[in-house]
């Protein structure tokens, strides 16, 4: 089975790419350089060139303020992208996974989403990958949406490396407690959606490391890690942040994870079982 990775050279991207090896599976990866996934014509000849059995899609823009600035171009990156690659993979014979995003949701919910919740994103962000969502889907048993949540890994920017950062550089540390999530490490995010690959899933899954947190736990969790003292972390709430963030984000973005159960996959470890591996045990 041939896998082909857009996004390659993002963090999941990588991680899955290493994840493919490992299981033993052919993966080529495609970073934007060498397939930009908002050219159609650019897609097309890639899946028909090399004709993969799953194409699995990491490529997306994810700034998500940025994306609040510039609506046309997150959807053109993360919406109609995916109807580009659905068409492809249609034409190939190929399966398709979109990795999307809690953003979906507008975080009003009381307790963690299913997989069978309303979506409302609350911005241009979440908007696009919803679009991008119901391209995948149209693919029928073809189409696979793996959404996730908080992403970290041990290349390229995300809150821990920016944490980490932070304390090296003796910066104030305030971080919001009123936003709750699951912080999800890549490389057990890429195991999980090799599992899915291998076991033929379609539809939604919702896939994220267990344990709920904020912000403001996660940066204590990290600070403690790097061996300083959790209490120089402050909390505060979204509206205090300076200066105001343009997007606004879903104040609850846990993620039942019951559907990977379902496909008969393992749920992945508390995320602090995974800062443990990145960074050593806490210290303090």
């Amino acid at each position: 089975m041939g896998v082909l990775v857009t996004g390659a050279a993002g963090q999941l991207g990588r991680d899955l790419l290493a994840a493919l090896d490992a299981a033993g599976i052919d993966g080529t990866g495609r970073d934007r350089s060498a397939l930009d996934v908002a050219d159609r014509d650019a897609v097309r000849a890639a899946v028909d060139g090399i004709r993969p059995a799953v194409v699995v899609n990491c490529a997306a823009w994810t700034a998500v303020d940025a994306c609040e600035g510039d609506p046309q171009r997150a959807m053109d990156v993360n919406g109609r992208a995916v109807e580009h690659l659905a068409q492809a993979c249609r034409s190939a014979g190929s399966r398709l996974v979109q990795i999307s995003t809690d953003y979906v949701f507008d975080g009003t919910k009381t307790g963690p989403y299913v997989e069978t919740d309303t979506t409302n994103p609350l911005g241009a962000y979440g908007r696009s990958k919803l679009a991008g969502e119901q391209a995948a889907l149209g693919l029928g048993d073809d189409g696979l949406v793996v959404r996730t949540s908080w992403v970290f890994s041990r290349h390229g920017g995300n809150m821990a490396a920016t944490i980490a950062r932070l304390v090296d550089a003796g910066s104030p540390l305030r971080f919001v407690d009123d936003q709750v999530g699951c912080p999800t490490f890549t490389p057990d995010l890429a195991e999980a959606v090799v599992g899915l690959v291998r076991a033929g899933a379609h539809g939604i899954v919702h896939v994220t490391n267990q344990v709920p947190t904020s912000w403001y736990e996660f940066a204590r969790q990290v600070v403690a890690r790097l061996g300083a003292d959790p209490d120089i972390v402050t909390p505060i709430r979204t509206a205090e942040l300076q200066p105001p963030r343009p997007a606004t984000r879903p104040a609850n973005s846990v993620l039942d994870n019951r559907a990977l159960s379902r496909w008969g996959r393992p749920l992945l470890r508390d995320h602090r079982a995974a800062l443990d591996e990145l960074f050593g045990p806490a210290q303090t």
